[in-house]
């Protein structure tokens, strides 16, 4: 456990010391190509051919802070683009930019609730009508030739089947069914039809984009240090980002990415049971359903979505507050991880080891799952041998792998590596240390099971 209360002082999912880095916009959600070529490409360009940056002076916020909100609330076109592309230039920050500082968004009143609204303004309306399931009343063959499943009952005509079968005063009945039925379409005629004040498809694009920017916003809010405890804190903040990432296959991929980050920037300081706490709710999302959302993102296609939820899973399990609800999903995470592992590329393969490194540290369960996960061990042996891994990251799953042999349990199932363990402590001096470690574990004092495996007796 000291490692793991090293890396709870740290916040960072390697146990390191500094505080949890940021992270950057994850590029490549709908090109995996995209992102190589942005990353040579800021290598290669100098920072004169940057352009020029918008300044705005400190003062701003504090001097517009009320009407930035009124228009937000406001919901007129002019007023709500207005005032989110002042708050889009007053939380964007560059990388390394000490010439402006960051201006606490989130502590002007009312601002983040009034951000929250207008990403809810727009997932009130994001699915269409004609895919919503609407009730229907079905009477599975009461009074009817068919069972009422489907629309044969709706085919054939209640009014009509009734008064066939109904033999006297077939003509009084099939009026006073004429009559009803028009009661209710005159009713609820509304239900029906799209009314004076729905949205046309252009209407309907510009909600999106407001949505999206002011994700962009709240994203940009998440990396600022005196936004961070106020924002984790949050519970509609928090139900309104995890409910994004929950319907992350219908919604907006750049609105899912924004939100995936910014939960991935609170999670050290994020704690699980706040949605069942007595703060006011507003989407009613429990524990397990946003454990559940970070699942269908850690096995989402796209290599920023798993990577990050991959790095969340990592931080949340830092907090023991957590553990009760990342336990029971340990089986699914460590074979999703396992799976990252084998992927050619090194931001999923950091992923994932880091992730594994705190799951390890958790209890002896989790490092017993991990031992007997197919492929776990072989992947771990394959990431420190590769010439081009991050140092880092090969020293986490070094460390990983000491972690598994400290279990008894686990010996048997480790000693069959021996030989490759052997052969990395006396070509590799960077972890030559801990491989000695783990080769002094699995020879010393060894069980009869042990003894066996190796067919040495009376060690």
């Amino acid at each position: 456990m000291q490692k793991r209360e090293q890396g709870k002082s740290g916040g960072m999912a390697g146990g390191a010391a500094a505080p949890a880095a940021k992270r950057g916009r994850p590029f490549g959600s709908t090109s995996g190509s995209s992102s190589g070529i942005g990353a040579s490409a800021d290598t290669v360009a100098p920072t004169t051919l940057l352009g020029p940056s918008l300044q705005v002076h400190s003062s701003f916020a504090d001097q517009n802070n009320k009407r930035i909100v009124l228009a937000l609330q406001s919901g007129l076109k002019s007023e709500l683009t207005w005032a989110l592309n002042t708050l889009t230039l007053l939380s964007f920050k560059e990388k390394d930019d000490i010439r402006k500082d960051s201006t606490p968004l989130a502590k002007i009143p009312g601002l983040l609730d009034a951000l929250l609204q207008v990403i809810d303004d727009w997932r009130d309306i994001a699915l269409p009508k004609e895919l919503r399931k609407t009730t229907r009343n079905r009477t599975l063959g009461v009074n009817s030739l068919v069972t009422g499943f489907g629309y044969a009952y709706e085919a054939l005509g209640s009014n009509n089947n009734t008064a066939s079968r109904s033999g006297v005063g077939s003509a009084a009945s099939a009026a006073e069914g004429k009559r009803n039925t028009a009661k209710v379409r005159s009713s609820e005629w509304w239900f029906d039809e799209d009314g004076l004040f729905n949205l046309d498809e252009e209407g309907r694009a510009e909600k999106q984009q407001c949505a999206v920017a002011a994700s962009n916003i709240i994203r940009n809010f998440s990396f600022m240090p005196d936004n961070e405890v106020i924002m984790a804190q949050h519970r509609h903040c928090l139900e309104t980002v995890f409910q994004c990432i929950e319907d992350h296959i219908t919604e907006d991929e750049e609105l899912v990415t924004n939100a995936l980050e910014t939960i991935v920037n609170l999670a050290p300081l994020l704690d699980l049971r706040i949605f069942s706490s007595s703060k006011p709710s507003y989407i009613k999302i429990k524990e397990k359903r946003a454990v559940a959302a970070i699942m269908g993102m850690l096995g989402s296609a796209f290599k920023a979505w798993h990577c990050a939820a991959a790095e969340l899973i990592g931080r949340l399990i830092i907090n023991p507050d957590n553990e009760p609800f990342l336990l029971p999903f340990v089986p699914q995470i460590h074979k999703r991880l396992v799976d990252l592992m084998s992927l050619q590329t090194i931001d999923a393969q950091a992923a994932a080891v880091g992730a594994l490194y705190n799951l390890a540290e958790v209890n002896m369960d989790c490092r017993l799952k991990l031992a007997n996960e197919r492929w776990a061990i072989d992947r771990l042996l394959k990431i420190i041998k590769t010439p081009q891994t991050v140092h880092e990251v090969c020293r986490k799953a070094a460390m990983i792998l000491e972690s598994l042999v400290s279990e008894p349990q686990n010996r048997v199932l480790l000693l069959a590596y021996e030989n490759a363990f052997a052969e990395i402590l006396f070509s590799d001096g960077r972890f030559s240390d801990t491989f000695a470690r783990i080769l002094y574990e699995l020879t010393s004092r060894p069980n009869n099971k042990m003894a066996a495996a190796r067919g040495v007796w009376g060690m």
